[in-house]
């Protein structure tokens, strides 16, 4: 059997985008990428993005390549870099290195980059070809591409309900409606994040951490170990400034944002707790003012793991991008409390239509991740 240099490619390609995803719990703010160094049909070096301020994937694939790389074929993820930052540019690294050829996958969507990497190693005399199985690289990393197309960072929804959509009883009681499976699966999601954001509410009804626990992550256990765990930013909207130091929360040494209307000064906090100012709008938090701020600070993906005055608040100022339901086998009844607060919708054409984009059992649980497709008018 003949293969194609296009079958070559996307297989080479494929290996990168699973060398890209072992980065995934580690990069924030930067997005995954990997890479993979091919001679004379040969694969003779490997690497991914591991770290923020770290070698890129193709500086770790030099590294690691196990003969001379002058010929040979580099297959990445996304346009190698072509500015300095922390690290020099990975175009001219593979220019050095005696590249003859690069594949790549994506585009880089940020400006410093995009465009500019590719037209680098042309300039050199090395040929490129763009748009390898490029949809499957542009899924590894969707916060960072949002936050630099956009502005903004990626918003995922956590929920968690009965089948018949209930959250908790009418007095509040919610521990534990889902299985420990989901509840694992939820810290995998967490770490992942650049940040997790919640409610005064939630944090006082349950004392919350909305720490990532490193005994409860499961499938990431295989890939991290407890010291390589990113906690994320913890980011709190109390804007009736009712948390206070003593919570649990606070016990935790890592960073908090508090978002506030004005800044609270009665409090003492612990040295890594921060108050964020964002603008007001309809007597609340601006929400679209506090992603914006999120973004200038590079953070890429977000993790809402609130109740349902937040959660709806978020879903009707259509800054959700994605809802990750969580529904157990049980049925709670008409009295126990719902998945959202929204505002009272006259007609199903008014309806919030999503796109279900994964369906499986987790544990003795259902997960639904869905993306929203036609928000609140």
């Amino acid at each position: 059997m003949v293969t194609t240099t296009v079958q070559k490619d996307e297989a080479y390609m494929q290996r990168a985008i699973a060398l890209a995803k072992y980065g995934k719990f580690t990069t924030s703010p930067n997005p995954v990428v990997g890479c993979v160094l091919v001679k004379d049909d040969k694969v003779i070096g490997e690497g991914w993005h591991q770290k923020a301020g770290e070698g890129h994937a193709e500086v770790n694939a030099l590294a690691n390549a196990s003969t001379h790389t002058k010929g040979a074929t580099a297959y990445v993820t996304l346009e190698p870099c072509s500015h300095f930052g922390r690290t020099p540019p990975c175009a001219q690294g593979l220019i050095n290195a005696g590249i003859t050829r690069v594949v790549i996958a994506m585009q880089d969507p940020n400006p410093l980059v995009s465009g500019n990497g590719v037209a680098m190693l042309e300039k050199a005399d090395i040929a490129t070809t763009l748009g390898v199985l490029e949809n499957a690289a542009r899924a590894l990393n969707p916060g960072f591409i949002k936050r630099m197309t956009q502005g903004l960072p990626l918003v995922r929804c956590k929920l968690a309900s009965s089948i018949d959509g209930r959250t908790a009883m009418a007095n509040g009681e919610s521990k534990w409606i889902t299985g420990p499976d989901a509840r694992s699966d939820v810290q995998g999601f967490r770490a992942q994040s650049c940040a997790i954001i919640s409610g005064a509410d939630t944090v006082l009804a349950d004392n919350a951490k909305l720490n990532v626990r490193y005994d409860e992550l499961g499938y990431a256990q295989k890939s991290l170990t407890a010291e390589q765990v990113r906690q994320p930013i913890r980011i709190i909207i109390d804007t009736k400034n009712r948390l206070t130091p003593d919570l649990a929360l606070f016990q935790t040494d890592s960073p908090i944002i508090l978002v506030r209307v004005d800044l609270e000064t009665e409090q003492q906090w612990p040295h890594f707790v921060e108050q964020m100012i964002v603008k007001v709008k309809n007597a609340q938090a601006d929400l679209h003012d506090l992603l914006l701020k999120l973004a200038e600070r590079g953070l890429n993906t977000l993790w809402l793991e609130s109740g349902a005055r937040l959660s709806g608040a978020f879903l009707s100022a259509n800054l959700v991008d994605e809802l990750v339901l969580y529904q157990a086998p049980k049925i709670m009844g008409d009295s126990a409390r719902g998945l959202f607060d929204l505002p009272q919708l006259s007609h199903l054409s008014d309806a919030i239509s999503l796109e279900f984009n994964d369906v499986r059992m987790v544990g003795n649980d259902l997960r639904i991740i869905a993306k929203i497709v036609n928000p609140i008018k």
